[in-house]
Order: C-alpha cells, then sequence, then structure tokens
C-alpha cells in the first residue's frame, strides 16, 4: 500500500530509468563504444551490466519468492551505493564484455530485464517482498523489497559513471 507522498520502490527505478535512458537517447553506437582509456568501462559496457545486474537480481527474486524462508532482516542504508568514492568491483559474471555494443539491442534487453522486474515486483505478494531475503555481497542480506530499491541506487551509481564517461570521451 502506497502512502501518501510516499515514492514506491519502483517509481524510484523507473525514474533513474527514464534518467538514464535520456542520457544515452542522442549517443550513436560509436559514441556508446568510446572508452576514455582502457581501464574504464565505455558506455555501452555500462548498459550491459546494467542489464546483466537487473537479470541476474529478478532471477534470484523469483527463486527466493518460490522457496525461500521467511528472514526478518533490518532495512539497508541503500544511498550508501550511489557513493562512487567506495569502489566496489563488479562480480565476474556481471562484468560486461568489450563489446562493441550496438544502442537498440542494449536498449531492448534494458525494456525486457524491466519488464520482467516490474512483473515480479508487481505480482509478488508484499508481505513476501518484505519477509524473504536475499544475501548481497557486500550489504548482507536484503528484503526481496530492498532489492527492486537497490536496482534502482545501482543504476543511478552507473547513472553517474556514464555521465564521467561521456563527460572524459567527448
Amino acid at each position: 500500500m502506497k502512502v501518501k507522498g510516499e515514492i514506491t520502490m519502483l517509481e524510484h527505478s523507473q525514474t533513474i530509468r527514464a534518467e538514464l535512458l535520456n542520457e544515452v537517447k542522442n549517443m550513436t553506437d560509436e559514441q556508446l563504444n568510446r572508452k576514455p582509456s582502457p581501464d574504464v568501462w565505455s558506455p555501452g559496457q555500462i548498459l550491459e551490466h546494467l542489464y546483466l545486474m537487473e537479470r541476474v537480481i529478478t532471477g534470484g527474486m523469483k527463486q527466493v519468492l518460490m522457496s525461500g524462508e521467511k528472514k526478518n532482516v533490518s532495512e539497508k542504508p541503500l544511498e550508501l551505493v550511489i557513493d562512487r568514492s567506495r569502489k566496489v568491483p563488479a562480480p565476474e559474471n556481471l562484468k560486461p564484455a568489450e563489446g562493441p555494443y550496438v544502442k537498440d539491442e542494449l536498449l531492448s534487453k534494458l525494456e525486457n530485464s524491466r519488464r520482467e522486474l516490474i512483473n515480479f515486483a508487481e505480482t509478488a505478494p508484499e508481505q513476501d517482498l518484505n519477509e524473504k531475503a536475499m544475501k548481497h555481497p557486500h550489504l548482507g542480506d536484503l528484503s526481496l523489497k530492498q532489492w527492486v530499491e537497490f536496482i534502482g541506487y545501482h543504476e543511478k551509481r552507473h547513472l553517474l559513471q556514464l555521465t564521467e564517461v561521456k563527460s572524459a570521451a567527448y
């Protein structure tokens, strides 16, 4: 249930996604694949990473929803995820390939992964979202509700990274 003035977990993620899409809408495929330096992800790699994350997290949440036991977990300060001064390496299975990437393909993948997330969040029982949890490698156990919120914060972190990469590469 939504309290007046409260931003739902999905609205937050959707707002960030709209900002992200706005940031890349005028980029060409060539710009999407340009890296300011060899050790920095290109905008295309950032988008691929976000797609991989959303897909893996949503899949994990579906498994926990079906079989996970209830856990009493405390809420974590997810806004810390946005802090880019704290470097957190991506797990190997969530690191993007070198590319090259095609913008329309990446946007389609992001649209599909977001559709899956929305479907999950809108159909999962609210009680289960609050009472079932999944482990995050750095934050510990997060409720499924916080995992949905985490996706938005994680995307905001990479939106900031994307902005930095664009400034450095162009």
